[in-house]
């Protein structure tokens, strides 16, 4: 199975995608992971990314593309993927109608207050990058990860500045993409409040997975 999940920063996509790709046995593609890898290894394209990460923008649609059509062309995703976090506009939308086709595009949709109250809760291990949130899952001891001990920070793009500026940036490239897929009769929409287990139910109602 091929799948697109949409919505905006902090609406849980990347927790639904790990799901289920335990639940179907193929791989979860996520953007902002190998961004973040490229960051921290400071090759140039983490470099811009960083920069531009920054200001609250998107990387740029070139950029995306040849990450993902190069990733796709690999084994493992032979027999389907779970894209988080792409494609976020139209042309990237339009460039992977090219590469491949898909079978579903899962919107999630939450309010706008929630979805700050979980970015800006969210804390990460600054050595092996373990995600946490001081409300909903804070680790055992406060500002130290529970897997490798070191300590917790606030990723720039978690403070609310920032995360006002991301989902300003959302609206203007990305919701347009529910009505591309709507329109291509892909578009499943999920309601992402309430508990991961909740969630994970009605993404597999709207997937027809027993």
């Amino acid at each position: 199975m091929k799948l697109v999940l949409l919505g905006p920063p902090g609406v849980g996509k990347g927790t639904q995608a790990h799901l289920l790709s335990d639940k179907l046995g193929i791989p979860k593609i996520s953007t902002g992971d190998i961004l973040r890898q490229a960051i921290a290894q400071n090759t140039p394209l983490g470099r811009t990314a960083k920069k531009t990460i920054g200001q609250g923008k998107l990387v740029s649609d070139d950029v995306m593309i040849g990450i993902i059509d190069e990733k796709l062309r690999q084994s493992d995703c032979s027999d389907g993927f779970i894209l988080d976090g792409f494609p976020r506009t139209l042309p990237q939308a339009d460039a992977l109608a090219v590469i491949t086709p898909i079978d579903a595009a899962l919107s999630f949709f939450v309010n706008s207050d929630e979805l700050i109250e979980r970015l800006e809760g969210r804390r990460t291990c600054k050595r092996c990058q373990k995600m946490y949130h001081v409300q909903f899952n804070p680790p055992k001891q406060s500002g130290v990860c529970d897997v490798c001990g070191d300590n917790l920070f606030q990723r720039r793009d978690d403070h609310r500045e920032t995360i006002e500026k991301r989902l300003k940036e959302y609206q203007k490239q990305t919701a347009p993409l529910l009505d591309y897929y709507r329109k291509k009769h892909y578009l499943k929409e999920v309601d992402g409040m309430g508990e991961i287990s909740q969630v994970f139910r009605r993404v597999l109602e709207a997937l027809s997975i027993a």
